[in-house]
């Protein structure tokens, strides 16, 4: 796809496949909706290295017309722009009908897979963009701070190889939005392959309108693997993706440390995909039961819960296939999940220490993560150390205050290594040096509001590439500070 590097050629890019799919059927699916512009708006970030993916010149930017349309000034333009209705269980109880109460999509950008000549489509959408028919009691606002957040973490996911949104610029403003305090208002331009959630099928199994169910997982499977149109069974095997990616999607967090911290059926998406960044945070000193959500008060969200919430949330969804698919099937399907994230995980670990795939001593893994919550023990710091040297260095040492079970492990450990034919080397592909602290995102986000984007950038550049070096930046990889704890997120962060 040649690349798109006027505001013209990106308006003229824009698809309204959704709206156009739906605005046909007597469906209420999404309301059409224009974005409330924001006050005295200004690009503080643009994600050069994503526009580059999606074939966009990122100068395009700099221009007046981009900056209106990315701060939600739409005057003159034939955009259609919409905000879509979903429901969900939130912290396990029916919500009801919520939506996109601050998420205007624009439309759809094409872009095709250079290697393998594969079309998708893209969701442009403002995230922060103004009241929506779904806003509720809320504002349809976000704040700079949340913004920042959210860029950071999409991008920090990304780099490590996990599925997840991503995000395009960042739009600051002299709007005032009323959280905790009175914040800048901003907008972030979040891009996804789908946002529909798990939560968009319950509204309408829950609505009682079992033709608009069908016909939104029909246009799923017509956009995302239009090759199981004709087949009698692409219920059962849309259901099945569903279920495999969930799991290898939560095995991959689990694997690098990464709390979500409100695993809603509406903030995940059917493609197994990372979605939505509110109270997250990636493990300083290991602790499984830590929970990064302030709202969070019984721990239904915290990183060892993870994996059966996500199981929990998968019933959920498949209620919505009740109809389509036998009961018996539903419940086979279902049975897979578990094997394959714990299989999928135990691979990932056993690739962080470096050892063969056919390794099966899972305790060995399991004593490994006991000493090190006990010891509360950096856990993306100890295995980047661990793949410098496969061996007890002191640095690796001076973690630890169980002096004599960390030595047992190691003596231990040297024996597998030695008989592993994995190479040394491929363990820095696997432990990043980086991962988003939240002390250090809320560095950024303290200078930004300053007015001062460098720590952003800084941040940027190290989490995109985290397996790299960059040892001028060394400092970012280092341990939480003894003397601060894990910082934990509302939902408004």
């Amino acid at each position: 796809m040649s690349a798109v590097n006027t505001f013209d050629n990106l308006i003229n890019s824009l698809n309204s496949d959704f709206f156009d799919h739906f605005n046909s059927k007597d469906i209420d699916i999404f309301s059409n909706c224009q974005p409330t512009p924001l006050e005295n708006p200004r690009l503080i970030h643009v994600n050069k290295r994503f526009c580059i993916e999606l074939g966009l010149k990122h100068n395009i930017f700099e221009t007046e017309r981009a900056k209106d349309l990315m701060s939600g000034n739409l005057a003159g333009l034939s955009l259609k722009p919409i905000s879509v209705v979903y429901s969900g269980h939130q912290f396990g109880t029916w919500a009801g009908q919520l939506g996109d109460g601050r998420a205007i999509t624009l439309g759809e950008l094409a872009t095709k897979d250079q290697t393998t000549q594969i079309e998708s489509l893209w969701d442009i959408q403002l995230k922060g963009a103004g009241l929506t028919p779904y806003s509720r009691f809320a504002d349809g606002r976000a704040v700079l701070r949340s913004s920042i957040r959210e860029y950071l973490c999409s991008e920090a996911m990304h780099g490590l190889g996990i599925p997840t949104t991503r995000a395009l610029c960042l739009v600051t403003s002299d709007t005032k939005v009323q959280r905790e305090s009175i914040e800048s208002g901003a907008i972030l331009c979040r891009v996804a392959k789908n946002h529909i959630r798990f939560g968009s099928l319950e509204h309408f199994y829950y609505s009682e309108q079992p033709d608009a169910l069908i016909a939104l997982i029909d246009y799923s499977i017509n956009r995302h693997f239009p090759e199981w149109n004709n087949l009698k069974d692409k219920y059962e095997r849309f259901f099945t993706n569903t279920i495999l990616k969930t799991a290898s999607l939560i095995a991959k967090w689990q694997s690098v440390g990464f709390c979500h911290g409100v695993l809603n059926t509406d903030n995940m998406c059917i493609l197994g995909n990372t979605l939505d960044y509110g109270p997250f945070g990636f493990l300083d000193r290991y602790d499984p039961m830590w929970i990064c959500n302030t709202s969070d008060y019984n721990g239904r969200y915290s990183f060892h819960n993870q994996p059966s919430v996500g199981l929990w949330n998968l019933n959920a969804l498949a209620t919505c296939f009740s109809k389509l698919i036998k009961k018996e099937k539903i419940i086979s399907k279902l049975r897979l999940y578990e094997p394959a994230l714990v299989k999928e995980y135990r691979a990932l670990m056993n690739q962080k220490l470096g050892l063969s795939d056919d390794s099966t001593d899972y305790k060995f893994q399991d004593e490994l993560l006991k000493i090190m919550q006990r010891d509360k023990v950096d856990y993306t710091f100890f295995f980047r150390q661990l793949s410098y040297t496969r061996s007890l260095t002191d640095e690796i040492l001076k973690l630890f205050s169980s002096i004599d079970d960390i030595k047992e492990w190691f003596e231990n450990y040297e024996l597998k290594v030695k008989s592993s034919k994995v190479h040394q080397r491929s363990m820095l592909e696997v432990n990043p040096k980086f991962t988003l602290r939240n002390h250090l995102a809320q560095k950024a986000i303290k200078k930004a509001e300053e007015g001062d984007f460098q720590e952003l950038k800084v941040l940027e550049k190290i989490i995109q590439a985290p397996y790299e070096e960059h040892k001028e930046y060394h400092q970012y990889s280092l341990p939480l500070p003894t003397d601060l704890q894990s910082q934990r997120l509302s939902c408004s962060s």
